[in-house]
């Protein structure tokens, strides 16, 4: 029986790194290589990992030794005609500000200017490597809106603030210039002396279709689902510190926004309420924030065009990607599930864990 030989190997790249050029590569040898790469990293013996991919376990160990001294270079020594040719401090910085200058760009559009540049080819490989080892950041880029803000965060940083930092006696935080001064009064049965809960409001609009989830079939890929659809949104509040509640209204009118904040009071009594919320109509007319005033509920509003702001997105995105898979025979039935889902998710501070960071690092001792 063979030593069970157990091989130090040095993690040049991430498993993440690893996975992604296995996912891109073209290359016959560059990928049995790789495999070889992974197993190791997952503890397999030389043996056994070279055997996985039909070599030797003398060739194991000199691609090992390899991988140890120099990494991917070493171990593919033909790899876009030898080690891959390495830019010098000065000109990485020249590459990043000449990316920063042009941003967003493909990794072909990166590799054209590369070679025009500074003379150099980068294997279209290697090069994922080296732009995540230059800082780059490899993702959907968000869509910034015409109307946001260039000073975004700190417009909201600063509502926050003069939110927490109001006296019982100042005039009505929802109160705005213009404004009836009949019916802001806070209605006798609500009592805001026990605390402050911080939440955040949005309306989003789930359907049973929706897939975001890849799975794996060994067919067809496609799931046979019922005509099932969800005619009303999904109004939802994202409590930090206080009772989450997600509703069905049959629209957005203000009426309708209204009794959502109604259902947001009730289900979080005796404190005062700071509510985040975009500049939706139904959100920002008077009727809304005489009515939230009324209910003790202070809205502090997104600067214009940053829905990114908004905590309560991430918990949306989520709960599709929970819900997506699943498969409901009626819209009752998805309410229901949608519902059991957004009180799962609301249960966890991560979803918001920038945010807190960002704007309520003064303000925490205020929350209850």
């Amino acid at each position: 029986m063979s030593e069970d030989r157990r091989k130090e190997i040095v993690r040049h790249l991430s498993e993440d790194d690893l996975n992604r050029l296995l996912a891109e590569s073209t290359d016959e040898k560059l990928t049995e290589r790789l495999i070889f790469i992974k197993r190791l990293y997952k503890g397999a013996t030389l043996e056994d990992a070279a055997d996985d991919v039909g070599r030797s376990s003398g060739t194991g160990t000199r691609w090992a030794r390899r991988w140890n001294e120099g990494g991917l270079g070493l171990l593919m020594p033909n790899f876009g005609g030898g080690r891959p040719p390495k830019l010098g401090e000065d000109q990485r910085e020249r590459l990043l500000e000449l990316l920063r200058d042009g941003q967003p760009w493909k990794k072909q559009e990166i590799q054209h200017l590369i070679n025009e540049e500074f003379g150099v080819e980068f294997h279209p490989v290697y090069l994922s490597t080296f732009l995540d080892k230059l800082g780059l950041s490899y993702a959907i880029p968000r869509t910034k809106r015409p109307s946001r803000a260039e000073n975004a965060e700190e417009v909201l940083d600063e509502r926050v603030g003069d939110a927490f930092d109001e006296e019982p006696d100042d005039a009505p935080h929802n109160k705005r210039d213009g404004d009836d001064e009949k019916g802001w009064v806070v209605d006798e049965e609500i009592r805001t002396d026990g605390g402050t809960v911080l939440g955040f409001l949005d309306t989003s609009h789930p359907q049973p279709w929706d897939n975001s989830q890849r799975l794996y079939t060994v067919d067809d890929p496609h799931i046979t689902r019922p005509l099932v659809k969800l005619d009303e949104p999904a109004v939802g509040f994202y409590a930090l510190n206080g009772q989450s509640v997600v509703s069905f209204p049959e629209d957005q009118t203000k009426e309708r926004i209204c009794e959502c904040l109604e259902g947001v009071r009730e289900q979080n009594p005796g404190q005062r309420i700071l509510l985040v919320l975009d500049n939706f109509s139904s959100h920002v007319c008077e009727y809304t924030r005489r009515r939230a005033h009324q209910l003790g509920i202070d809205l502090v509003f997104l600067p214009v065009g940053s829905p990114d702001l908004n905590p309560i997105e991430q918990v949306w995105k989520s709960l599709k990607w929970e819900a997506s898979p699943l498969i409901v025979e009626s819209a009752a039935e998805y309410r229901a599930l949608l519902t059991e889902l957004f009180e799962q998710l609301t249960t966890q501070l991560s979803f918001a864990a920038s945010w807190i960071d960002e704007y309520l690092g003064g303000y925490l001792q205020k929350l209850r």
